[in-house]
């Protein structure tokens, strides 16, 4: 039997919080400092509170930890560990291997390799098992069979991404923003040069495109895939976005827990979640209306597709009708089917080199106010990136999460006992004396009993299991029942979850599937350079962010902005273009293009 994670993403604690109530079964948190999304930080206490509440799910919080860290930042990154596992973590998501290696000296955490240690190949991830992770998070550009490669190689549990933004560079192999601003990648200061807008130019300074987001790439979305996901071996359910706020944390969540429900519902033999605590009620979660720039399944098919946001790397939202006449201050639509407007609604619309948006003030059937927008034209489809009315809906109506719990009642004249059990197999029994003497009507007691232990205290959703006696049935008021099984409540919560165990992994001789080390390895102190030259590698690189590595690659992908135009010699027949680069306020990237490979290159 095999545990399924769904793994959320959290700004904060609150937003964490928010995750465990929808479905989530582990959340990953930044801590004030090396975390690859610098504007995502969290005081230790913060965390420390947010480990106790996902711990009465069985849910577990796991640490970013994973930018590569400087010489005289270890003996920081060295306290910082001891911190976060004094507040209680699960696990640090690591990218430097001096990282990991003071997390196998110093603490009892589990460890996992980030998606910034760039793992492609069953090579790759056994050199990170090796240093001691029991989980590897996978590059997202992967196919399902090259997931399974990597699955019948290593016996780390493997993670993987299925919703959210999308790097078009290999994860922890980007350069651009060091190179062009001085705020590196992989130290979490990315200024995301991939949504900026650029010229495409050929070798005669021929302008070809004008003005697009031509790195930018649509949002990943797999929720139709999980069960190839599992199938071929992933454990954890990644979703993106610990930059994103806390609506589209539970609309994300929320739709895939739903989705790893139906599938463990399917397999009840093969799957189970990997915490406790069902969720019921609240909002029926909609992925069209939080934040997408348009969404993709990239290359789990190992097939090319329409990757690209070109036309836009903001979120355009739901498409919701076509302009069908501009008034003076008004517009009326063809609405698209299903759509209902509410007054406040945001709309956009694409535009030559980006895209034009308003806030309505009033949207009355298919009519919506614009006044003073230009650009709007008969014909145009307008979208709508926020919905005024789905989120009061997801204020208003927020899932409960309870973990389930049997209670059997055994009635005598003089006491009433209570044995209970929880679904992650707790135990309690209590009783109270009654003094009321018999019941004059057994039957109603009876039933009486099972209905009021059959009721929702706490994050427990009690069930009447057994409900048998010895001798004449006692009379019991509501009031008494109730009272036994809030003291089975309290017992419980006095009880610590039996969470299911993260796995983890000895040290053991780790070899790098390279034996040059470059800068793309990122080795940043001294503690990282020996890990690869004892794994038999040399010579060892510093880190691009150190040397600043003239005519470097800065970025490689299976992303093709030939094939996105229709002009791939491979596959669609174009003739050789030449040379080809990306022209941003009169700075220069060259294109290259490792056809053999089937990749692009980006360099300056």
């Amino acid at each position: 039997m095999r545990e399924l994670e769904l793994l959320a993403p959290a700004r904060g604690k609150d937003i964490g919080i928010a995750a465990i109530d929808c479905g989530a079964d582990a959340v990953y948190i930044a801590a004030s400092s090396f975390g690859a999304r610098a504007a995502a930080g969290n005081s230790v206490e913060d965390i420390g509170e947010l480990c106790s509440y996902a711990h009465r799910f069985g849910a577990r919080i796991f640490v970013t930890v994973n930018t590569i860290v400087y010489e005289e930042e270890l003996e920081e990154v060295r306290r910082l560990i001891l911190d976060l596992e004094r507040a209680g973590a699960d696990a640090l998501i690591v990218q430097d291997p001096a990282v990991f290696k003071m997390c196998s000296e110093i603490s009892t955490m589990a460890i996992h390799a980030s998606t910034q240690c760039a793992i492609r190949t069953p090579e790759t991830a056994l050199f990170y098992e090796g240093l001691g992770a029991g989980r590897v998070v996978l590059e997202r550009q992967l196919s399902i069979e090259e997931i399974r490669s990597v699955r019948e190689r290593i016996g780390a549990e493997i993670e993987f991404f299925v919703h959210g933004a999308l790097c078009v560079c290999y994860s922890g192999q980007c350069y651009l923003s060091e190179e062009i601003a001085g705020r590196s990648a992989n130290r979490g200061a990315c200024v995301q040069a991939c949504r900026s807008l650029y010229d495409l130019v050929d070798g005669d300074g021929k302008v070809l495109v004008r003005n697009k987001a031509l790195l930018s790439l649509k949002d990943f979305n797999l929720l139709r895939r999980l069960e190839d996901l599992a199938e071929a071996g992933v454990d954890s359910f990644k979703i993106e976005g610990r930059l994103k706020d806390e609506g589209y944390v539970r609309n994300t969540v929320l739709a895939y827990s739903k989705a790893l429900d139906a599938l463990v519902a399917k397999y009840p033999d093969r799957y189970r979640r990997a915490s406790f605590g069902r969720v019921s009620g609240g909002f029926a979660p909609d992925l069209n209306k939080t934040f997408n720039r348009g969404y993709t399944e990239l290359f789990i098919d190992g097939k090319r597709g329409s990757w690209s946001s070109m036309d836009t790397s903001k979120s355009l939202g739901e498409f919701v009708g076509t302009i069908a006449s501009v008034g003076e201050d008004s517009l009326r639509l063809d609405l698209a089917p299903g759509v209902t407007l509410s007054n406040g609604d945001g709309f956009t619309f694409a535009l030559e080199g980006g895209t034009g948006g308003f806030r309505s003030d009033i949207c009355r059937g298919n009519t919506v106010s614009c006044r003073g927008v230009s650009g709007l034209r008969k014909g145009m489809k307008l979208y709508r990136n926020a919905s005024t009315g789905f989120d009061r809906v997801l204020s208003s109506e927020r899932p409960v999460r309870r973990i389930g719990v049997t209670a059997g009642v055994r009635l005598t004249p003089e006491r009433v006992f209570m044995d209970a059990v929880s679904e992650d197999g707790r135990t309690v029994s209590v009783s109270s004396e009654t003094s009321a003497g018999p019941s004059r009507n057994p039957e109603k007691t009876l039933s009486l009993v099972g209905e009021q232990v059959s009721k929702n205290t706490g994050i427990y959703a009690f069930s009447a299991g057994e409900i048998a006696f010895e001798g004449p049935v006692p009379y019991l008021s509501a009031g008494e029942v109730n009272a036994l099984r809030r003291k089975a409540a309290g017992e419980l919560d006095a009880l610590p979850v039996r969470a299911f165990a993260l796995r983890k992994k000895e040290p053991s001789d780790a070899s790098f599937p390279k034996k040059e080390i470059t800068y793309k390895e990122n080795v940043a102190n001294s503690v990282s350079r020996k890990a690869y030259l004892d794994s038999g590698a040399s010579p060892v690189e510093s880190a691009f962010e150190l040397t600043h590595r003239k005519k470097a690659e800065l970025m490689r992908t299976r992303y093709c902005i030939r094939y996105e135009l229709g002009l791939c010699p491979k596959y669609q027949g174009a003739a050789p273009t030449g040379p080809l680069c990306l022209r941003n306020n009169g700075r220069l990237l060259s294109l290259s293009f490792d056809c053999l490979r089937c990749e692009m290159t980006v360099s300056d």
